[in-house]
């Protein structure tokens, strides 16, 4: 065995010792499709991400992020099992929680286990570089992933891993100048004709292979801090902080013997899966601060979870979101655009056969 597949060996045995569900490694070249991402932010398709466009040559080529680098050693933590989730309209109205941020920020769980290994590298190989990277750096890290042979991309655009575990997967990288063995990889399509995760999607936002991601829930939920257009105002469905829809409906991902056979990480166990929206609706910056979200959760402000909560609303029964609104909007210390909107919904479901009769008590 030569020097860099004995390194690559004790690496990768390093990092499923640390509990890592998906392990392996690439060697560093510039995307196969720049052109593809070109395209894509011209069109229009990052919404409000200008960041994607900023730092387009250091996701385009690893070569620009890790100057000299050779080898990305590529990880997936599995946070979910795709067990179904209890949700629906009856008693007190309640918003979804995507099931990446349920638990601690995957940033941090993941940089926990990958640090300590990059810094003895670096100890033990003076001179060379061992840069650990999450998705906060511009790393285009699913193409550096399907390289080093952790999974494929779906239709969804996401990581589809190996049989069971579906795209419930977060990602890390330490990219190096050091030359390591890399694995094998197995480029294939993981879809055919399956159309599930297009046909899931709550606004359309899914083309084979492409995201419109000024269309993603999860986008409008999180990065985007501007009013809601007028027809996602009218949407129904309950999520109040980004969206598991279209990996929900993926055959891949599904709750099977399986996939259940396969672990998850304990840090991701679910600490908030939902929330009150009327409790939503209470919060001020105080009272926000106590509940101690994590890092993940702090991204969107205090305006976008109340305009998120009323948005989720469209769910609800609707008597009981009317009179949830009008209340909202009587707030003093509210903006203008939160009141209008808030006024827009209520008359929008008030329009709902049933609205005006009080059914379905936020009691429950």
């Amino acid at each position: 065995m030569s020097r860099r597949e004995e390194l690559a060996s004790e690496i990768l045995g390093r990092l499923r010792a640390a509990g890592f569900a998906l392990v392996g490694i690439c060697e560093v070249r510039p995307i196969d499709r720049p052109e593809a991402f070109d395209a894509w932010i011209k069109a229009g398709h990052h919404g409000d991400m200008a960041y994607l466009a900023e730092h387009r040559r250091e996701r385009c080529d690893p070569g620009v992020f890790v100057p000299g680098a050779r080898s990305i050693v590529c990880v997936a933590d599995r946070y979910a099992d795709g067990r179904p989730d209890q949700h629906g309209p009856r008693g007190a109205p309640r918003g979804r929680i995507a099931r990446y941020a349920r638990g601690r920020d995957y940033h941090e769980v993941l940089r926990e286990r990958l640090e300590p290994l990059a810094e003895e590298l670096r100890d033990r190989h003076p001179g060379e570089r061992f840069r650990v990277s999450v998705d906060t750096a511009p790393i285009a890290e699913r193409d550096h992933a399907v390289r080093a042979g952790l999974g494929r991309i779906g239709k969804h655009t996401l990581l589809i891993g190996p049989p069971g575990h579906g795209s419930w997967l977060v990602l890390g990288e330490i990219v190096t100048t050091v030359d390591l063995a890399p694995t094998p990889a197995t480029p294939s399509d993981p879809c055919g004709s399956c159309t599930r995760c297009i046909d899931a999607c709550p606004t359309r936002a899914i083309e084979p292979w492409r995201v419109h991601a000024e269309r993603c829930i999860s986008y409008l939920t999180i990065e985007h801090h501007g009013a809601p257009a007028g027809w996602f105002r009218e949407r129904a469905d309950d999520w109040l902080f980004g969206c598991d829809a279209c990996i929900e409906a993926c055959p891949h991902a599904a709750h099977t013997l399986r996939s259940q056979r396969l672990p998850v990480h304990p840090a991701y166990a679910a600490a908030t899966r939902d929330f009150d929206l009327a409790e939503v609706l209470r919060w001020d910056l105080e009272s926000m601060e106590r509940l101690g979200l994590s890092p993940v959760l702090r991204r969107p402000s205090l305006e976008a979870w109340h305009r998120n909560a009323i948005l989720a609303l469209g769910y609800a029964d609707a008597g009981v979101a009317v009179t949830m609104l009008r209340a909202f909007a009587e707030r003093p210390d509210i903006s203008d655009g939160l009141r209008a909107l808030a006024m827009e919904q209520a008359a929008w479901l008030a329009q709902r056969p049933g609205a005006g009769s009080g059914v379905g008590s936020a009691a429950g």
